[in-house]
């Protein structure tokens, strides 16, 4: 569903990941793990249009997309949920949900109904802070309004960029099922993360270092080989 080749890029004159080669199918959930500086973030923001790829291709859905307008991108339903969630304070919850749906010219308000219906089944805290601001919320309620805010967007491709951080484990475990739920509905899944967790229910895991993707694998075989894990992610 979406796959980068050689892809290299930074900001200005600062080479900040090199020849990048990942790909995520439909149906699948695929993880990024790397320390602080690796180039994760900066990755995310490569793949959904914000920052230019210096050199190499990406193609989502099956067509190249390097230079279009990341908006065009997240209506066409690749979708990326930002570090630090980036919800509008002062909105309502359900209007935080709807505010990126609104703004798909296809989108009925019986299907926006209908989603702010399962997302609100999915995290059900959504629905009973449904009218107090977004900026109320605390930080794993906020996490899962950014979730459920992208999800009404239609996503064929979910990018997530550390959804645990800042989050105690039981909220972690909580948001993580989820993501597991989603991408055997068939969503592609691309889930950015420093913590280990991010392994349970990935299907694939690439590890990121100094901006490079130096191993691959089985998310299963990863999370059993310590050596590998202690010398990357150090």
């Amino acid at each position: 569903m979406i796959r980068l080749e050689k892809v290299s890029a930074g900001i200005g004159r600062i080479t900040i990941l090199r020849d990048i080669d990942l790909e995520v199918n439909s149906g699948e959930l695929v993880a990024v793990l790397g320390a602080n500086g690796a180039g994760k973030t900066t990755l995310l923001r490569v793949a959904s249009g914000i920052v230019p790829v210096a050199f190499g291709s990406i193609d989502f859905d099956g067509k190249p997309i390097a230079g279009t307008a990341a908006h065009s991108l997240a209506r066409a339903g690749l979708v990326h949920v930002p570090q630090g969630r980036q919800i509008i304070p002062a909105l309502s919850v359900a209007e935080n949900l709807t505010i990126g749906a609104l703004n798909l010219p296809d989108m009925t308000k019986a299907e926006i109904a209908s989603k702010l219906e399962a997302e609100y089944t999915r995290f059900p805290v959504l629905r009973a802070r449904s009218s107090i601001p977004g900026g109320s919320l605390s930080g794993g309620e906020q996490q899962m309004l950014a979730i459920s805010r992208a999800l009404m967007m239609r996503p064929k491709v979910l990018m997530l960029d550390e959804p645990s951080l800042g989050l105690a484990p039981q909220l972690v475990a909580r948001i993580m099922m989820a993501l597991a739920d989603l991408s055997k509905s068939g969503i592609a899944i691309l889930l950015v993360e420093q913590k280990l967790v991010a392994l349970d229910i990935a299907d694939r895991a690439y590890i990121l270092k100094n901006g490079q993707i130096v191993h691959s694998g089985g998310a299963a075989q990863l999370k059993n080989d310590a050596a590998i894990l202690s010398h990357y992610l150090s």
